[in-house]
C-alpha cells in the first residue's frame, strides 16, 4: 500500500533533476503552438517547474502526477475532443476540485457516522422527522417529552425498557448529530455551487451532473426517514427485536455510496481531465488494466451492498466463528424461507454466507488481478494503485473476520464499514487513472518512455 509514496518520491527526484539540467533554459526558444503547455495548479513547486518548461524547445505533453487528488496536468484550452468541466483557468479548476473533494470527504464521514449510529443502536431514538430539522431539546421538560415519545416505540418496550434519561440522551444525540451533519452537507454543497455558477466556472455538463447529485443527496434524507420509520413499527413476532428493514437500510447505504462515488469521480475529472500517460506503450497497458478493473470494481460494489444486508439483518451477531459457520461449512437453514428469493435478503444464515463468499472471492480476484498485471508496461502510478487495492482488500477481509469473531464491537464494525468505502475509493481512482486519453494527447505521445538522465 505504500508504493504510491515511492512513485511520488521518484517523480520529485526526476523533477529536481530536470530543474538542474535546464537551469539556463530561459534563453531557449518557446515550444511550437501545436503542443500547448500544461500547468500544474496544486503546488508552488509545480507552478515554478512549468514556468521553466514553457521555455524549453520541443516540449511535448508532460504529465506530472502527485498524490492523485490535488495535482493534475490541465491544458489551457479544450482541443480534439477534450472537454473541460470547469472554465476560468487552472485556478478555477483548483477551487472547484477542492470543493468537490471536500464534499466527497463529508459524505465519507456521513457514512462512518451512520455506522456508529447503527452500531450503538441510536437510530430509532428520534421518533419524528422534519426536512429542515430543528433545535434539540434544551430544557429538562423538553428532554422528558422526547423520552416519553421514545417510550412508545417498540425498541424501548422490547429492548431498552428501564433505560435512564442519561442513556437516552446519548442515543438521541447520536441520531441528531447524524441528521444535522447531513443537512450541513447540503448547505456546504449548495453555497459554493451557487457561487461557482454565478462566476461562470461551471459548464452545462458539470452543472447537470452536480444538480443530479444534489437532488440525490436531498432524497437521501427522505430515504433515511423511510428506513427509520420501518423500525418504529411493531415486529411481526412477539419474540423479534425491532429493527429497520434490511431492504431500506441497503437502499440508504447504497444511495450514500452512489453519492460519494459520483462526487469523487467528478472531482477527479475536474482536476485531472487527462489520465497520466507518457507513452503509447503505457496507454496500451492501461487499456489492459481497465478491462480487468471494471468488473472487479462491480464485485467490490456488490460485496459492499451485501454487507448492508448483513447489517440490516444483524447477521454479524450470528455464527461468530471462521472459517466455519458454527460446526458446519454451510448451515442447514439457508433455504427455509418461501419464496426462495427471500433467503438471499432476509435469512440470517444465507445473508452471512453470501457475504463471506463474496468477500473471499473479492480478495482472490484482487490477488489474481495483481498477478496478471505485474508484467504489463504501465505507468508507475497505476502499478502503485494496483498494489494499494490488493493491500486494502486484504486489510478489509481481516477487519471483517476480526469484527465477526469479536461479536461486532463498535470500533471494529465502524472500521470495517470505512474499509469498504476506502476500497471502493481506490477502485474508483484506479478506473479513472486508466481511462482512455483524448485524441490530442495520443497524437503527441512517443511509442515508449524515454529514460531520464
Amino acid at each position: 500500500m505504500f508504493r504510491s509514496s515511492r512513485a511520488i518520491a521518484s517523480f520529485l527526484k526526476r523533477n529536481r533533476a530536470l530543474n538542474g539540467s535546464y537551469r539556463d533554459a530561459a534563453t531557449l526558444p518557446r515550444p511550437p503552438a501545436e503542443h500547448p503547455p500544461y500547468r500544474l495548479f496544486a503546488s508552488t513547486a509545480g507552478r515554478s517547474s512549468f514556468r521553466l518548461f514553457d521555455s524549453l524547445p520541443k516540449v511535448r505533453h508532460l504529465w506530472l502526477w502527485k498524490s492523485m487528488s490535488t495535482t493534475a496536468s490541465v491544458p489551457l484550452q479544450s482541443k480534439d475532443g477534450l472537454k473541460l468541466l470547469v472554465t476560468g483557468g487552472p485556478q478555477a479548476q483548483k477551487w472547484v476540485g477542492i470543493w468537490l473533494f471536500g464534499s466527497a470527504a463529508w459524505v465519507f464521514s456521513m457514512v462512518i457516522l451512520g455506522g456508529v449510529t447503527r452500531l450503538t443502536r441510536s437510530g430509532l431514538s428520534m421518533t419524528d422527522w422534519k426536512f429542515t430539522g430543528g433545535l434539540p431539546p434544551l430544557s429538562d421538560e423538553e428532554w422528558l417529552l422526547e423520552f416519553e415519545k421514545y417510550k412508545q416505540s417498540p425498541e424501548y418496550k422490547r429492548v431498552n425498557r428501564g433505560m435512564s434519561i442519561e442513556d437516552f440522551k446519548f442515543i438521541y444525540w447520536m441520531e441528531y448529530t447524524h441528521r444535522m451533519w447531513g443537512r450541513g452537507l447540503g448547505i456546504m454543497f449548495a453555497l459554493p455551487f451557487s457561487y461557482f455558477l454565478r462566476k461562470g466556472y461551471i459548464t452545462l455538463r458539470l452543472g447537470l451532473k452536480l444538480s443530479g447529485l444534489f437532488a440525490l443527496g436531498a432524497g437521501q434524507g427522505l430515504i433515511g426517514w423511510w428506513m427509520v420509520k420501518s423500525g418504529l413499527e411493531e415486529p411481526p413476532s412477539e419474540y423479534a427485536q425491532p429493527r429497520v428493514s434490511p431492504y431500506r437500510l441497503a437502499a440508504h447505504l447504497t444511495s450514500a455510496f452512489a453519492i460519494y462515488c459520483g462526487l469523487f469521480w467528478t472531482a477527479l475529472s475536474v482536476v485531472m481531465p487527462e489520465p497520466p500517460a507518457e507513452s503509447i506503450a503505457w496507454v496500451g497497458g492501461a487499456a489492459k488494466v481497465r478491462r480487468l478493473a471494471l468488473p472487479l470494481s462491480l464485485l467490490v460494489g456488490v460485496t459492499a451492498i451485501s454487507g448492508a444486508f448483513v447489517a440490516g439483518n444483524d447477521a454479524g451477531h450470528a455464527f461468530n466463528t471462521f472459517p466455519k459457520m458454527g460446526d458446519t461449512w454451510i448451515p442447514n437453514d439457508i433455504l427455509e424461507m418461501k419464496p426462495l428469493i427471500r433467503n438471499f435478503f432476509e435469512n440470517t444464515s444465507l445473508v452471512q454466507l453470501d457475504h463471506r463468499i463474496l468477500a473471499t472471492t473479492t480478495l482472490v480476484a484482487m490477488g489474481t488481478f495483481w498477478w496478471s498485471t505485474r508484467k504489463l508496461d504501465i505507468h508507475p502510478a497505476v502499478r502503485s494503485l494496483i498494489g494499494s487495492t490488493v493491500g486494502m482488500a486484504a486489510l478489509q477481509v481481516t477487519l471483517g473476520v476480526s469484527t465477526l469473531l469479536s461479536y461486532v464491537p463498535v470500533s471494529l464494525g465502524t472500521a470495517h464499514q470505512a474499509g469498504a468505502l476506502t476500497l471502493l475509493t481506490l477502485m474508483l481512482l484506479l478506473n479513472h487513472t486508466v481511462r482512455k486519453p483524448s485524441p490530442s494527447l495520443l497524437k503527441s505521445l512517443p511509442q515508449i518512455v524515454k529514460p531520464t538522465t
